[in-house]
């Protein structure tokens, strides 16, 4: 298994200095405690008014068939290294407020906070998580019977960090390639847009 501890900036929590977002993938099943726990991490994710506006569709490979399902309605390339991942799942939001029926435009945004604290549940326990944008979001609804006010949208592989040397180029590169991000300054800004916050350079 590739270890891709970040090299930070600043001081975080070590959670987040170890996740990150595997292609290769161990044949090795995620347990159903282990699963369940991943949603319940993911269900106490905050949210505009509580609302909690996302819903998962998941599949294990220990179900062929509903793995086969589910694996189709994500793009070709996708499909070519999630097959081994031993659960797939797609995160749907639904974005109207089920109280009055309205627009609920931070229903993405919250999807995004329950995606996020399913992975850092699933990094504590040694799993990792890959997102992908790339599903076939009209295939899902059709094949899953997804309401007209709900919308697919991000699908997550699951499971433990295998041996990227089983990876086609370039695949094999992105797993062995180290961590990097932007730096604060052209993320965090002050007084204007592009103006790096004056509390970044102390």
């Amino acid at each position: 298994m590739t270890i891709k501890t970040a090299t930070p900036d600043h001081p975080i929590e070590a959670g987040i200095a170890r996740r990150w977002s595997p292609y290769a993938w161990a044949d090795r099943p995620v347990s159903e405690s282990d699963l369940v726990s991943l949603f319940e991490a993911a269900r106490w994710a905050p949210s505009s008014y509580n609302e909690q506006p996302w819903r998962w569709l998941v599949a294990r490979r220990e179900d062929p068939a509903a793995f086969a399902k589910l694996l189709s309605t994500l793009v070709e390339t996708n499909q070519a290294w999630t097959r081994h991942a031993p659960v797939l799942a797609v995160g749907v939001t639904v974005h109207t407020f089920s109280r009055n029926g309205r627009p609920n435009k931070a229903c993405q945004h919250d999807l995004g906070l329950a995606a996020a604290t399913l992975t850092w549940e699933a990094t504590a326990r040694g799993l990792h998580v890959h997102q992908m944008i790339g599903i076939q979001p009209e295939r899902v609804r059709e094949l899953y019977a997804v309401p007209e006010e709900a919308e697919p949208l991000t699908g997550l592989a699951i499971g433990y960090a295998g041996d990227p040397a089983s990876l086609p180029e370039p695949l094999r590169e992105r797993d062995l390639a180290p961590r990097a991000r932007k730096p604060l300054g052209e993320l965090v800004f002050e007084d204007r847009w592009g103006n790096g916050a004056r509390f970044l350079a102390r």
